[in-house]
Protein backbone atom coordinates (compact mmCIF):
# COMPACT_ATOMS: atom_id res chain seq x y z
CA UNK A 1 0.00 0.00 0.00
CA UNK A 2 1.36 3.43 -0.95
CA UNK A 3 0.63 7.12 -0.18
CA UNK A 4 -0.33 8.61 -3.47
CA UNK A 5 -0.52 12.28 -2.58
CA UNK A 6 -3.49 14.56 -0.06
CA UNK A 7 -6.54 16.31 -0.39
CA UNK A 8 -7.33 19.07 1.70
CA UNK A 9 -10.91 18.86 1.99
CA UNK A 10 -12.98 15.53 3.29
CA UNK A 11 -15.78 15.59 1.24
CA UNK A 12 -13.71 16.01 -2.15
CA UNK A 13 -11.59 13.41 -0.72
CA UNK A 14 -14.09 10.80 -0.30
CA UNK A 15 -15.16 11.50 -3.70
CA UNK A 16 -11.68 10.59 -5.32
CA UNK A 17 -11.52 7.66 -3.34
CA UNK A 18 -15.23 6.42 -4.43
CA UNK A 19 -14.23 7.46 -8.05
CA UNK A 20 -10.98 5.28 -8.12
CA UNK A 21 -13.09 2.25 -6.45
CA UNK A 22 -15.09 2.43 -9.47
CA UNK A 23 -12.02 2.52 -11.69
CA UNK A 24 -11.18 -0.68 -10.49
CA UNK A 25 -8.34 0.54 -7.92
CA UNK A 26 -8.79 -0.50 -4.40
CA UNK A 27 -8.12 2.31 -1.86
CA UNK A 28 -8.16 3.86 1.56
CA UNK A 29 -8.09 7.46 3.54
CA UNK A 30 -6.28 8.47 6.20
CA UNK A 31 -6.33 11.95 7.85
CA UNK A 32 -3.44 13.68 9.00
CA UNK A 33 -3.34 16.90 10.86
CA UNK A 34 -0.48 18.56 8.66
CA UNK A 35 -1.26 17.84 5.24
CA UNK A 36 -4.89 17.03 5.35
CA UNK A 37 -6.52 13.89 4.01
CA UNK A 38 -3.88 10.97 2.43
CA UNK A 39 -4.79 8.73 0.04
CA UNK A 40 -3.46 5.27 0.19
CA UNK A 41 -3.40 2.57 -2.96
CA UNK A 42 -3.42 -1.14 -2.27
CA UNK A 43 -2.34 -2.28 -5.51
CA UNK A 44 1.70 -1.20 -6.46
CA UNK A 45 0.46 -2.39 -10.17
CA UNK A 46 -2.02 0.48 -10.03
CA UNK A 47 0.18 3.60 -9.28
CA UNK A 48 0.60 5.29 -11.87
CA UNK A 49 -2.87 5.34 -12.91
CA UNK A 50 -4.37 6.48 -9.54
CA UNK A 51 -1.65 9.49 -9.55
CA UNK A 52 -2.28 10.83 -13.09
CA UNK A 53 -6.23 10.58 -11.87
CA UNK A 54 -5.59 12.21 -9.01
CA UNK A 55 -3.53 14.53 -10.58
CA UNK A 56 -6.79 15.48 -13.18
CA UNK A 57 -9.05 15.74 -10.19
CA UNK A 58 -7.02 18.33 -8.14
CA UNK A 59 -6.83 20.13 -12.03
CA UNK A 60 -10.55 20.11 -12.28
CA UNK A 61 -12.84 18.70 -8.31
CA UNK A 62 -15.70 19.96 -9.39
CA UNK A 63 -15.66 18.03 -13.05
CA UNK A 64 -19.45 16.37 -13.15
CA UNK A 65 -17.73 13.30 -14.16
CA UNK A 66 -15.94 12.52 -10.86
CA UNK A 67 -19.03 13.01 -8.93
CA UNK A 68 -21.57 10.68 -11.72
CA UNK A 69 -18.49 7.89 -11.34
CA UNK A 70 -18.33 8.50 -7.70
CA UNK A 71 -22.21 7.36 -7.08
CA UNK A 72 -21.83 4.24 -8.12
CA UNK A 73 -19.53 3.24 -5.54
CA UNK A 74 -21.93 3.01 -2.41
CA UNK A 75 -23.81 0.42 -4.32
CA UNK A 76 -20.29 -2.02 -5.57
CA UNK A 77 -19.54 -1.84 -2.24
CA UNK A 78 -22.90 -3.03 -0.94
CA UNK A 79 -22.17 -5.91 -4.01
CA UNK A 80 -18.66 -7.08 -2.44
CA UNK A 81 -20.04 -6.73 1.28
CA UNK A 82 -22.90 -9.52 0.11
CA UNK A 83 -20.70 -11.70 -1.58
CA UNK A 84 -18.15 -11.48 1.91
CA UNK A 85 -20.99 -11.98 3.58
CA UNK A 86 -22.31 -15.22 1.84
CA UNK A 87 -18.19 -16.34 1.81
CA UNK A 88 -17.89 -16.13 5.40
CA UNK A 89 -20.70 -18.29 6.01
CA UNK A 90 -19.04 -20.87 4.02
CA UNK A 91 -15.64 -20.49 5.32
CA UNK A 92 -14.20 -18.65 7.87
CA UNK A 93 -12.41 -15.60 6.54
CA UNK A 94 -8.83 -14.80 6.66
CA UNK A 95 -9.15 -12.26 9.00
CA UNK A 96 -9.97 -14.98 11.98
CA UNK A 97 -7.51 -16.92 11.47
CA UNK A 98 -5.11 -13.98 11.69
CA UNK A 99 -6.25 -11.92 14.15
CA UNK A 100 -4.23 -8.93 13.97
CA UNK A 101 -1.77 -8.12 16.63
CA UNK A 102 0.00 -5.38 15.30
CA UNK A 103 -1.75 -2.39 13.32
CA UNK A 104 -1.13 -4.10 9.68
CA UNK A 105 -2.24 -7.29 10.97
CA UNK A 106 -0.91 -10.73 10.85
CA UNK A 107 0.94 -12.31 8.28
CA UNK A 108 -0.39 -15.35 6.87
CA UNK A 109 3.39 -15.87 5.80
CA UNK A 110 4.66 -14.76 9.05
CA UNK A 111 2.41 -16.55 11.02
CA UNK A 112 3.40 -20.30 8.42
CA UNK A 113 7.63 -19.10 9.11
CA UNK A 114 7.04 -19.12 12.65
CA UNK A 115 4.59 -22.08 12.40
CA UNK A 116 7.73 -24.18 10.88
CA UNK A 117 9.92 -22.62 12.98
CA UNK A 118 8.06 -24.16 16.18
CA UNK A 119 7.77 -27.32 14.57
CA UNK A 120 11.52 -27.91 14.14
CA UNK A 121 12.06 -26.62 17.46
CA UNK A 122 9.70 -29.11 19.15
CA UNK A 123 11.50 -31.62 16.50
CA UNK A 124 14.92 -30.98 17.96
CA UNK A 125 13.65 -31.78 21.43
CA UNK A 126 14.37 -27.73 22.15
CA UNK A 127 17.86 -27.67 20.24
CA UNK A 128 19.03 -30.80 22.29
CA UNK A 129 18.81 -33.15 19.45
CA UNK A 130 20.80 -32.04 16.83
CA UNK A 131 20.81 -35.21 14.90
CA UNK A 132 17.35 -35.25 13.96
CA UNK A 133 17.18 -32.49 12.09
CA UNK A 134 20.75 -32.87 10.59
CA UNK A 135 19.24 -32.89 7.23
CA UNK A 136 18.55 -29.18 7.36
CA UNK A 137 21.54 -27.86 8.41
CA UNK A 138 23.60 -26.74 5.40
CA UNK A 139 25.92 -30.04 5.53
CA UNK A 140 25.93 -32.93 7.81
CA UNK A 141 28.49 -32.27 10.41
CA UNK A 142 28.30 -35.53 12.67
CA UNK A 143 31.26 -36.07 14.91
CA UNK A 144 31.75 -31.93 14.57
CA UNK A 145 33.15 -33.25 10.56
CA UNK A 146 32.22 -31.66 7.82
CA UNK A 147 32.83 -30.96 4.07
CA UNK A 148 33.04 -27.30 3.25
CA UNK A 149 32.39 -28.29 -0.41
CA UNK A 150 28.67 -28.71 0.76
CA UNK A 151 28.59 -31.65 -1.10
CA UNK A 152 24.89 -32.74 -0.32
CA UNK A 153 23.78 -29.30 -1.83
CA UNK A 154 25.89 -29.35 -4.77
CA UNK A 155 24.17 -32.83 -5.21
CA UNK A 156 20.75 -31.65 -5.36
CA UNK A 157 19.69 -30.85 -1.51
CA UNK A 158 19.11 -27.43 -2.36
CA UNK A 159 16.80 -27.01 0.91
CA UNK A 160 20.42 -26.80 3.00
CA UNK A 161 21.06 -23.04 1.94
CA UNK A 162 17.58 -22.07 3.50
CA UNK A 163 16.46 -24.53 6.50
CA UNK A 164 18.66 -23.46 9.12
CA UNK A 165 16.67 -20.57 9.84
CA UNK A 166 14.07 -23.14 11.28
CA UNK A 167 16.61 -24.57 13.09
CA UNK A 168 16.89 -22.83 17.30
CA UNK A 169 19.01 -23.48 20.45
CA UNK A 170 17.02 -23.01 22.87
CA UNK A 171 13.64 -20.85 24.34
CA UNK A 172 15.19 -17.08 24.46
CA UNK A 173 16.14 -17.72 20.67
CA UNK A 174 13.15 -18.95 19.17
CA UNK A 175 11.35 -16.25 21.50
CA UNK A 176 12.89 -13.08 20.60
CA UNK A 177 13.68 -14.27 16.64
CA UNK A 178 9.60 -14.73 16.63
CA UNK A 179 8.85 -11.63 18.13
CA UNK A 180 10.45 -9.63 15.99
CA UNK A 181 9.55 -12.09 12.83
CA UNK A 182 5.87 -11.51 13.95
CA UNK A 183 6.26 -7.53 13.68
CA UNK A 184 9.00 -7.23 10.80
CA UNK A 185 7.17 -9.68 8.43
CA UNK A 186 3.61 -8.85 8.88
CA UNK A 187 4.18 -5.35 8.42
CA UNK A 188 6.03 -5.71 4.78
CA UNK A 189 3.02 -8.02 4.11
CA UNK A 190 0.32 -6.12 4.57
CA UNK A 191 2.17 -2.98 3.21
CA UNK A 192 3.54 -4.17 0.21
CA UNK A 193 2.77 -8.16 0.06
CA UNK A 194 3.27 -12.06 0.56
CA UNK A 195 5.33 -12.31 -2.46
CA UNK A 196 7.27 -9.35 -1.62
CA UNK A 197 8.56 -10.82 1.94
CA UNK A 198 9.04 -14.20 0.86
CA UNK A 199 11.48 -12.87 -2.07
CA UNK A 200 13.03 -11.37 1.16
CA UNK A 201 13.03 -14.32 3.30
CA UNK A 202 14.10 -16.39 0.31
CA UNK A 203 17.20 -13.73 -0.84
CA UNK A 204 18.48 -13.13 2.80
CA UNK A 205 18.11 -16.99 4.46
CA UNK A 206 20.74 -18.08 1.38
CA UNK A 207 22.79 -15.03 1.77
CA UNK A 208 23.63 -14.94 5.84
CA UNK A 209 23.88 -18.62 5.79
CA UNK A 210 26.40 -18.64 2.79
CA UNK A 211 28.14 -15.98 4.92
CA UNK A 212 28.22 -17.78 8.42
CA UNK A 213 29.06 -21.19 7.19
CA UNK A 214 31.77 -20.16 4.72
CA UNK A 215 33.25 -16.89 7.46
CA UNK A 216 31.56 -17.98 10.57
CA UNK A 217 33.04 -21.29 11.39
CA UNK A 218 31.11 -24.31 9.55
CA UNK A 219 27.67 -25.62 9.80
CA UNK A 220 26.90 -25.42 13.31
CA UNK A 221 24.50 -22.84 13.70
CA UNK A 222 21.08 -22.35 13.01
CA UNK A 223 17.96 -19.40 13.60
CA UNK A 224 16.18 -17.00 11.66
CA UNK A 225 18.13 -13.69 13.30
CA UNK A 226 20.01 -13.26 9.73
CA UNK A 227 16.84 -12.69 8.15
CA UNK A 228 15.23 -10.85 11.03
CA UNK A 229 17.93 -8.55 10.72
CA UNK A 230 18.15 -8.85 6.90
CA UNK A 231 13.97 -7.46 7.58
CA UNK A 232 14.93 -4.47 9.92
CA UNK A 233 17.64 -3.07 7.60
CA UNK A 234 15.06 -3.40 4.65
CA UNK A 235 12.33 -1.36 6.40
CA UNK A 236 14.53 1.01 7.78
CA UNK A 237 16.09 1.99 4.74
CA UNK A 238 13.07 1.73 2.45
CA UNK A 239 11.17 3.92 5.29
CA UNK A 240 13.73 6.37 5.40
CA UNK A 241 14.28 6.94 1.60
CA UNK A 242 10.35 6.58 0.73
CA UNK A 243 8.41 7.28 3.12
CA UNK A 244 5.24 6.81 1.05
CA UNK A 245 6.07 3.04 1.33
CA UNK A 246 4.02 3.15 4.83
CA UNK A 247 7.13 1.13 5.99
CA UNK A 248 8.59 2.05 9.51
CA UNK A 249 10.51 0.95 12.76
CA UNK A 250 8.98 1.85 16.24
CA UNK A 251 12.02 3.22 17.69
CA UNK A 252 11.70 0.02 20.73
CA UNK A 253 12.15 -2.21 18.49
CA UNK A 254 15.43 -1.14 16.24
CA UNK A 255 16.57 -0.49 20.28
CA UNK A 256 16.03 -3.81 21.60
CA UNK A 257 17.34 -5.21 17.89
CA UNK A 258 20.66 -3.35 18.24
CA UNK A 259 21.22 -4.31 22.01
CA UNK A 260 20.99 -7.70 21.22
CA UNK A 261 23.41 -7.23 17.91
CA UNK A 262 25.92 -6.06 20.21
CA UNK A 263 25.16 -7.91 23.47
CA UNK A 264 25.83 -11.18 20.79
CA UNK A 265 29.30 -10.29 20.11
CA UNK A 266 29.90 -10.31 23.92
CA UNK A 267 29.72 -14.13 24.23
CA UNK A 268 27.37 -13.40 27.27
CA UNK A 269 24.65 -15.06 25.14
CA UNK A 270 26.91 -18.55 24.39
CA UNK A 271 27.46 -19.38 20.44
CA UNK A 272 25.86 -16.87 18.19
CA UNK A 273 25.71 -16.64 14.58
CA UNK A 274 26.91 -13.22 14.48
CA UNK A 275 28.38 -13.27 10.75
CA UNK A 276 24.61 -14.07 9.88
CA UNK A 277 23.21 -10.99 11.48
CA UNK A 278 25.45 -8.80 10.00
CA UNK A 279 25.26 -10.35 6.91
CA UNK A 280 21.51 -9.92 6.73
CA UNK A 281 21.54 -6.76 8.35
CA UNK A 282 24.12 -5.25 5.44
CA UNK A 283 22.22 -6.96 2.76
CA UNK A 284 18.74 -5.84 3.86
CA UNK A 285 20.01 -2.12 3.91
CA UNK A 286 21.40 -2.39 0.32
CA UNK A 287 17.80 -3.99 -0.62
CA UNK A 288 15.92 -1.15 0.67
CA UNK A 289 17.83 1.55 -0.76
CA UNK A 290 17.67 0.23 -3.62
CA UNK A 291 14.37 -0.66 -3.86
CA UNK A 292 13.12 3.27 -2.53
CA UNK A 293 15.07 4.78 -6.10
CA UNK A 294 12.12 3.80 -7.91
CA UNK A 295 9.78 6.21 -5.84
CA UNK A 296 12.58 8.84 -5.15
Amino acid sequence: MRLIGHLTEESAARTFADYLYVEGIENQLEHEVKDGWGVWVSEEDKLDRATELLSAFRANPQDPEFRKRAKAAASLRADKAKDETEYRNKLKSRRHLFQPLTPYGFGPLTFALIVISVTFFFLSRFGHETERVMSFYMTDWTGGRFDPRLPEIRHGQIWRLFTPIFLHGNILHILFNMLWLRDLGSMIEGRQSVLHLAVLVIVLAAFSNLAQFHFGGGPNFGGMSGVVYGLLGYIWMRGKFDPGSGLYLHPYTVTMMILWFFLCYTNLMGPVANTAHAAGLILGMILGFLSSLRYR
